[in-house]
């Protein structure tokens, strides 16, 4: 009896002690086609767009009807807005004090070009006079030739004198205009309120607006940006990708377009940018992007609820191939300066060194080291080492 109970409990010790299978999710390595991409967000933007700037500096009136972003405008027709001179600003006490300094000088100096027009007046009657006594004495031979020719002489100078001195006013009451039009202000000269004085500003093309930069009335100054017209359906898109993506990207690359509400669209490169710029991630690190542009491929039904300034994912296809081995990557793991998975062969997790080719998301092609139909370790934790035990994990 102690023999049998001695041997159930050198039994028991030896199956409590024996290794158990480590359950593990399975892979197969399997051939098919691959496609490696490189993926970002992006945004749609409408090709040509048409900023409407202000043409002087002014006042943006409120316009009847209003306008909002999406309603449809015509070109050389649909007035977008309306602008109205500024008035005067108002003077600091010593400003208005020069300014009626120079106004009085401004009289002064007309009532001097005044006088002096009459002045040249009364010397043109004289000199008219003096000519027509010459002209009566010279029939009768009574004076010589060259006083006859002074007193000519003498009328022209005048009458040259007197368009000078008329020319010399007009400077003067001009400049006085200028002095009083500087001296007036706000409460002296308002707005005018007929249609005359102001800026009708139409849309330069046929399209819709797509943005309101100056919604309310203000005063903006000389080419601030006011509205912006363009296209939807003359849309592309817009990637900012890593350079290190970028240099493997050329024209013509396919795309695939998600992420943006609807069914994924084809879309095609149609340019990479030659330079890049700095741009700080979420995360505050900084990294080097390349701006890439995106033609769609697709027709307009396809994506027409697409709009300006919209968010979408693009995946730029920058390897392809219909025959490869490959392996999932969640299978990969680094043994040295290699790549390795663990094969499972006659039950049992075999360390074996792969060489990796291209790889994507989810998929890695395998160059050597494994043949299709090899099943291999998913997610291999620390308790699987080589010639681990190991059976399928199965699903509940």
């Amino acid at each position: 009896m102690s023999a049998a109970v001695a041997a159930l409990v050198i039994g028991a010790a030896v199956w409590f002690a024996w290794p158990r299978p480590i359950g593990a999710d399975l892979a197969t390595a399997t051939r098919g086609p691959v496609e490696v991409t490189v993926d970002d967000d992006a945004k749609t933007r409408v090709r040509h767009v048409y900023t409407v700037s202000a043409p002087i500096t002014g006042r943006v009136l409120r316009i009847s009807p209003p306008r909002h972003v999406g309603d449809v405008v015509t070109a050389d027709e649909t007035v977008v807005a309306v602008m109205q001179p500024t008035v005067p600003s108002f003077h600091d006490a010593r400003t208005h004090q020069e300014l009626e300094a120079a106004l009085e000088a401004a009289d002064a100096a007309v009532s001097l070009a005044e006088a002096e027009v009459r002045r040249v007046e009364a010397a043109l009657t004289f000199s008219r006079t003096e000519l027509q006594r010459a002209t009566t004495l010279a029939r009768t031979e009574t004076i010589s030739q060259r006083l006859l020719d002074k007193a000519k002489f003498e009328v022209e100078t005048s009458e040259a004198a007197l368009a000078s001195a008329k020319a010399q006013l007009e400077v003067r009451r001009n400049e006085r205009a200028s002095v009083a039009a500087r001296l007036s202000e706000p409460t002296t000269l308002g707005p005018r309120s007929d249609a005359s004085c102001c800026v009708q500003l139409r849309a330069p093309v046929t399209g819709r607006i797509l943005k309101i930069v100056q919604e309310s009335e203000g005063v903006v100054p000389m080419g601030a940006p006011l509205i912006e017209i363009g296209d939807p359906l003359d849309l592309e898109i817009v990637a900012d990708l890593l350079s290190t993506d970028a240099v493997k990207i050329r024209p013509g690359a396919a795309v695939r377009i998600d992420g943006w509400g609807g069914p994924p669209v084809r879309g095609r490169v149609t340019r990479v940018d030659p330079a890049g710029f700095l741009k700080v991630s979420a995360l505050g690190i900084e990294e080097q992007r390349v701006r890439t542009v995106i033609d769609f491929a697709d027709p307009p039904e396809a994506w027409a609820p697409l709009g300006h300034d919209y968010r979408a994912v693009v995946h730029v296809t920058v390897w392809q191939a219909d025959n490869v081995l490959t392996v999932p990557n969640a299978a990969l793991f680094r043994k040295g300066d290699d790549w390795a998975v663990f094969a499972v062969k006659a039950g049992q997790a075999v360390t074996t060194i792969v060489k990796i080719g291209q790889r994507n998301s989810r998929i890695a092609e395998v160059q050597s080291g494994l043949s299709a139909g090899d099943p291999v370790v998913l997610h291999p934790s620390d308790r699987v080492s080589d010639g681990a035990r190991i059976v399928e994990r199965q699903l509940r």
